[in-house]
């Protein structure tokens, strides 16, 4: 690390010795109400011939900004969908220029008493990721952050096995405002289920980050950006959404709501801001399950039906502070925690056909179980930004901790039946469980133009993680509770991660080129207190990433990418307890589970900044998947765990083209197709080759009304298709919609959504290898009709706080189940 650190100080006293300060353009668009206008295109054209020089897009506060520029003579252009194309008279060009604000009208139309004003798309693709803008979707309302995921194009909620796919792939680092979450697994899907649309701005998807992130996240990131506040003042919003499930035969209660507060002030030497939320989400599944064994001559046939209901909420509040130490240096200070506490009831029956000699019997089980897990997370991170005299030129510290408490209580009790229906045993076990996690992490990254088409940036970070899980099972024996021989268990593990990356970028005309390195040192140990045993991992790993941007013509670029990245299990997958599900079923850690590496590749073609395709090719080695599902036939017990398969390659191809209908009605349009194919020369002891064509597809249609009434709708659908061992054997699809008039001035909203109008999202799929035949239908509750009221107040306009990417971006979504 010292080696890396001095190498870092020698570039970046290098690069000052021969840096020159070149001319740099600034300003800010807006609409005809003075409101900034986010992610608007900026166009730097050369007078008289108008050839591109360079292209920006705004950020959330409408500013743009243009670095090491040519002197010359020059015209702006700025666009984006739903406003008239603007562009400013000749200027010249011979020092630093603050442009005067640049105002946008809308395309607003009076057509038979329809008036339709621009707003921008609900997917809107640009040139490194694409973005979903929640804020002003009616569809998305009274919608979770999963849920929401669920419509953004090449994006799958595998809701069966808790996982988010993008481009068919599992290992998607999700960040909340640049930082990640720290869940994984369970936690995660109860996380994102919890957080409301009304608390979330816009959804970045980020197919094949760049070495400056972390390396984590095989299949890339998604970045959720919370709601934020936008010159001087205070402002805030308040909303709040309930929603309920629109199906037969449910129990009571499932329904959820929330209710979210934000307030930020600002004034020139300090931002203050801080948000509150309070939620509820009751859901309820009915899994199916089917399987076979046969051993000593006993046929049996199972037959599960799992009925769970689950009831939880969560409190969660966050607290920040900037203080603008200079017109250069920032400091800033951020609290955040939330507590949640979530409730399984479980009712299951089993039935169980067995022939033996020709003979018939039937006998059955009756399972009852509960589960109440209280959670607490709570993180704190200090954050200095400085940027130098020289343009462009910046140093950004973070210093991270956070902490996680999970806490578990778990009682079933079986019932075993006989042909005749008489109890002949029973069974009562109760598992209580203990989790704690300290995450501590620091990085520096630096930034500096070396030359007006050259730019560098370089980073350290170090992370240190301590796992310590505690789970003790127990049976009620003769009248005294036990210990379960084999089932309990104490697993310690600890985690250390030091990186140093290193970006170059060049602007060659018509070729843009950006080349990085990153290089992470993994030591990590896992120990068994119980039995006294530890597995240990040392591995150096590089991280390198390419990017070429081809610009064909002013309105059409090619664009070339690659990049290698690494998952690593998520500390609950490497915990090697057996988790007791029913009495013939079981799931297990793995303590020996493998990192799975990546290569990624991608081409892609994008016109007017509107239609774009895609063609991307994934080599993955060391897959982690549930391949170490097994199942034993003389004691029929299924046992289910996650290990490393082979290689994993994805082929895919998306196009994607908004279709403005009239000046009132807009399509945006998502296809993508799919190659799946995984292979194994020894998989639990024989080979194993599994392959698949699928595809999905996403259509949102916005048509906006008179009297500020606006109708959205959007259909999505997931054709059958393979996962390792799993295969999906239905087509997934739902139909959403809704509504929204807004009053006063646009500051009081009230949303109507209708979720899965058909009730056609579930999940069907056998799993089928050596002596394992599953077959498993999940009916979970996606029809849903939401009510939302939200109501803005204050100055509108004040400056947003700024986003951090904290130090623990590549480990917190590890954390969890």
């Amino acid at each position: 690390m010292k080696i890396l650190f001095t190498l870092m100080t020698c570039l970046m006293v290098c690069g000052v010795s021969f840096a020159q300060n070149l001319p740099q353009i600034t300003g800010k668009v807006i609409d005809e109400k003075a409101v900034a206008v986010p992610f608007a295109i900026v166009r730097l054209l050369n007078f008289p011939d108008t050839s591109v020089v360079k292209t920006v897009a705004t950020n959330l506060d409408g500013a743009y900004e243009m670095n090491q520029l040519k002197e010359g003579t020059y015209i702006l252009s700025v666009s984006i969908v739903g406003y008239k194309t603007k562009k400013t008279d000749k200027f010249l060009l011979n020092g630093n220029l603050n442009i005067p604000a640049i105002t946008l009208q809308s395309l607003t139309k009076q057509l038979n008493e329809v008036s339709v004003s621009g707003k921008k798309p609900f997917v809107e693709h640009q040139i490194d990721k694409t973005v979903l803008n929640i804020e002003n979707s009616i569809v998305s309302s009274g919608s979770t952050a999963l849920e929401l995921l669920e419509k953004a194009p090449g994006v799958q909620v595998d809701k069966q096995n808790e996982q988010i796919l993008l481009n068919n792939k599992s290992g998607v680092m999700v960040m909340i405002d640049g930082k990640n979450n720290f869940l994984s697994g369970a936690d995660l899907a109860v996380y994102l289920g919890s957080l409301n649309s009304s608390q979330i701005a816009t959804i970045e998807i980020i197919t094949n980050p760049s070495s400056k992130y972390d390396a984590a996240g095989n299949a890339g990131i998604i970045n959720i950006k919370l709601k934020k506040n936008k010159a001087f003042g205070t402002n805030g919003s308040i909303s709040s959404t309930y929603r309920n499930a629109l199906m037969a035969n449910l129990p009571r209660n499932i329904y959820g709501s929330d209710l979210n507060f934000n307030i930020n002030n600002r004034n020139k030497k300090w931002n203050f801001y801080s948000n509150a939320n309070a939620s509820k989400n009751n859901n309820f599944s009915n899994l199916l399950l089917e399987r076979n064994t046969n051993s000593g001559g006993l046929q049996s046939a199972f037959n599960q039906n799992f009925k769970k209901i689950y009831t939880g909420s969560r409190l969660a509040a966050k607290l920040g502070a900037d203080y603008y130490a200079s017109e250069k240096t920032t400091i800033g200070i951020m609290l955040d925690g939330n507590t949640s506490t979530r409730k399984l009831d479980n009712f299951s029956q089993t039935f169980i056909n067995e022939v033996q000699s020709g003979v018939t019997s039937n006998n059955s089980l009756i399972l009852n179980s509960d589960a109440n897990t209280p959670n607490k997370n709570y993180s704190a991170n200090f954050n200095v930004k400085h940027e130098f005299k020289k343009e462009g030129a910046s140093l950004n510290f973070d210093a991270d901790y956070s902490g996680f408490d999970y806490t578990g209580l778990e009682n079933f009790n079986t019932n075993f039946f006989n042909e005749a229906g008489t109890i002949y045993n029973q069974t009562i076990i109760k598992n209580d469980s203990k989790t704690n996690i300290d995450i501590f992490a620091a990085k520096a990254d630096f930034t500096w133009p070396i030359s007006k088409t050259t730019k560098l940036e370089t980073g350290l970070k170090t992370s240190f993680v301590k796992t310590d899980n505690n789970f003790l099972s127990s049976a009620f024996l003769n009248n005294n509770w036990q210990n379960i021989a084999g089932q309990s268990n104490h697993f310690i593990y600890k985690e250390n991660v030091n990186a140093a990356y290193a970006n170059l970028s060049k602007d060659l005309g018509k070729f843009q080129i950006q080349a990085g390195l990153r290089a992470e040192y993994t030591n990590a140990t896992g120990a068994l207190i119980t039995n006294n045993t530890a597995s240990d991992q040392k591995y150096l790993s590089l991280f390198p990433t390419v990017f070429v941007n081809q610009k064909i013509s002013e309105s059409s670029n090619l664009r070339y990418t690659y990049g290698r990245r690494i998952d690593r299990p998520n500390y609950q997958q490497l915990n090697p307890f057996n988790f007791y599900m029913d009495p013939y079923t079981i799931q297990q850690g793995n303590p020996y589970l493998k990192p799975q590496f990546t290569n990624n590749f991608e081409v892609s073609y994008s016109y007017k900044s509107g239609l774009s395709f895609s063609l991307g090719y994934s080599k993955i080695k060391d897959l982690i998947l549930d391949s170490k599902t097994a199942q034993n036939d003389s004691t029929r017990i299924v046992t289910v765990g996650q290990g490393n398969i082979g290689s994993g390659e994805y082929y895919s191809a998306g196009l994607y083209f908004p279709l403005a209908v009239t000046k009132w009605w807009n399509l945006q349009n998502n296809f993508n197709l799919f190659y799946n194919k995984f292979n194994d020369n020894n998989l639990e002891g024989a080979p194993f080759a599994l392959s698949k064509v699928s595809y999905n597809f996403n259509i949102t249609s916005s048509i906006t009304l008179s009297h500020n009434w606006t109708i959205e709708t959007n259909f999505w659908l997931n054709s059958p298709k393979v996962r390792g061992l799993e295969k999906t054997i239905i087509y997934q699809y739902a139909l959403n919609t809704g509504v929204q008039k807004s009053f006063l001035n646009k500051t009081l909203k009230f949303k109507l959504n209708v979720d899965d109008i058909f009730a056609t999202n579930y999940w069907k799929g056998t799993l089928n290898y050596q002596n394992v035949n599953l077959r498993v239908q999940n009916n979970y509750i996606n029809r849903r009709a939401s009510f939302n009221i939200s109501y803005n107040f204050g100055n509108q306009n004040v400056k947003s706080a700024r986003s951090r990417n904290t130090a623990t971006d590549d480990i917190k979504n590890r954390a969890g189940g």
